[in-house]
């Protein structure tokens, strides 16, 4: 029989998600994992890059996040999910390939000057922010990974990752297989300020959002500023509650929305009362299923056990193979 390809992706420990990951990765993963050996991590070394000052959540927002992946469909009989600090070799392959990688070539990744320009942090000018990128590669490769689920932001990464594997089978022949991008279309999943959902925005409906809480986040969302007035028609395709009706609403629905907006038929509570019961809809049985993982204290923490072991009987073997590869098995 022949086994299944191998996909690797994972998620900073963030604690509660909310619907831009829902629909941005968790959704996909699930579906992944019937198909793929599935490797689904916490990356708690990657938090660290810019949160190496605040390291008292790390533990809470991992079993948070677990249960949550749980709670969406992440299945532990089909998914290896475990914690990326639990598994040394990762930092072991990734000083590793430090040995033959170039400083210019990480200051070339993309993120790299985005995510400090953009945050004006200077306290980012670390080894550790510099060379995560790195420690991507070595947590894709570790697995020997054949696809890594991504956005196309995320790319320059994943070109990164298929060098170092190039460079690595140059040097010591060949052990890893490039992986690729497993680019899927995302959702555009506006929070309720417009802008893309992120807790920092503050403007996230998250999974655990009580319907009342959902409805206090809804109603009061900017729609297409075009509706000055209820008499004032819009444009549906500019207005970020069309774009949850897209995410969340039936196809009728979706064109009762759209007539109604593009024609002032209906005014922007009416649309929001609309979408309200399918936001629920969707939310109800995560909720449910988190509940029952909430009655099991220890659950989340024997899955994380349990995923570690596997994975770090993997990441043994693959070093055997690397350290081989390089004639480097001193004892």
């Amino acid at each position: 029989m022949t086994e299944r390809k191998r996909v690797l992706s994972g998620n900073r420990p963030s604690g509660k998600l909310h619907l831009g990951h829902l629909f941005g990765a968790l959704d996909n993963w699930v579906k992944l994992q019937e198909e793929y050996r599935c490797f689904y991590f916490v990356a708690d070394w990657h938090a660290l890059t810019t949160e190496y000052k605040d390291t008292d959540k790390i533990r809470e927002s991992t079993l948070d996040m677990v249960a949550d992946w749980l709670a969406v469909g992440l299945d532990p009989d089909h998914s290896v999910i475990f914690v990326q600090s639990s598994i040394k070799e990762h930092a072991e392959l990734e000083l590793l390939f430090a040995m033959f990688t170039r400083i210019a070539r990480l200051e070339r990744v993309p993120s790299y000057k985005e995510i400090q320009q953009e945050t004006g942090r200077q306290d980012l000018d670390t080894i550790g922010f510099l060379s995560y990128p790195l420690l991507q590669a070595a947590d894709i490769l570790m697995y020997r990974a054949h696809y890594v689920p991504v956005g196309i932001d995320q790319m320059p990464h994943i070109e990164l990752t298929r060098e170092t594997a190039r460079k690595f089978n140059e040097l010591y022949g060949h052990v890893f297989d490039e992986p690729e991008g497993l680019l899927t279309e995302v959702p555009k999943v506006p929070g309720t300020d417009g802008r893309k959902m992120s807790k920092s925005y503050e403007n996230a409906i998250f999974l655990s959002d009580s319907p009342e809480i959902v409805e206090k986040k809804v109603l009061p969302m900017k729609t297409d500023w075009r509706r000055q007035k209820r008499t004032d028609p819009g444009v549906p395709d500019e207005c970020p509650v069309f774009d949850l009706h897209r995410i969340f609403s039936a196809p009728e629905v979706i064109d009762w929305a759209r007539e109604g907006c593009s024609t002032a038929g209906i005014g922007c509570i009416d649309c929001k009362r609309k979408l309200l019961p399918r936001i629920y809809e969707a939310l109800e049985p995560i909720q449910n299923r988190r509940a029952e993982i909430n009655s099991k204290p220890d659950y989340v923490v024997d899955v994380l056990h349990a995923g570690n072991e596997s994975a770090r009987s993997f990441a043994r073997e693959t070093m055997d193979i690397v350290l081989d590869a390089m004639n480097f098995q001193v004892l």
